[in-house]
């Protein structure tokens, strides 16, 4: 008997991504299917909703970085909540979350940002660009998974990646609001 342990092991994958397994959880195969694709979706965007977000925090600047480094601190580790939450559902639903960043860049919606540093305004428009793209597809994706009967993808959907990235809009917008000098 040995406590070395067995190194450099590689195998053939055991579950082809966007297959799914049948579980006994009262939901027909088609619907699980679905779901699964629509949640890898909004999956791999919401994965690359977080990296913005951190990319945004460590290349902040200007008057107002500190509370934008915080603010955007804050979003990202939401979104990487959300991240799990997404991907506990896909595998409670007996399909294969996307995991690996490469794979998921493939297929989300959010556009890719510049390699380098963009001006304030810009990062805070990109940010806000994102969230309307993840929030129309989450949308959609709700209602066709409730017409399904899949009324715990759709009340993910809505109560946390909705409200969630609602929220966030809200007080990235804030920050591009306008106002006019008292005088005071």
């Amino acid at each position: 008997m040995t406590s070395q342990p067995h190194l450099h092991q590689h195998a053939a994958e055991i579950r082809e991504f966007g297959s799914v397994i049948q579980l006994p959880i009262a939901l027909s195969h088609d619907a699980r299917q679905y779901s699964c694709q629509r949640l890898n979706r909004v999956l791999a965007d919401t994965q690359f909703l977080y990296a913005l977000y951190k990319k945004c925090h460590w290349g902040m600047h200007g008057p107002t970085a500190y509370q934008l480094h915080l603010l955007f601190d804050k979003h990202a580790q939401e979104q990487l909540e959300l991240v799990d939450a997404l991907a506990e559902r896909v595998q409670t639903l007996g399909g294969v979350a996307v995991g690996d960043p490469r794979h998921a860049a493939r297929i989300t919606g959010v556009p890719r940002p510049p390699d380098g540093i963009e001006d304030v305004h810009s990062m805070l428009s990109r940010l806000l660009d994102a969230h309307e793209t993840i929030l129309a597809d989450v949308r959609d994706a709700a209602t066709r998974v409730a017409g399904l009967g899949d009324d715990g993808t759709q009340d993910l959907l809505v109560s946390q990646i909705v409200r969630t990235g609602e929220t966030q809009v809200w007080f990235l917008a804030e920050h591009l609001v306008v106002t006019p000098e008292t005088g005071a």
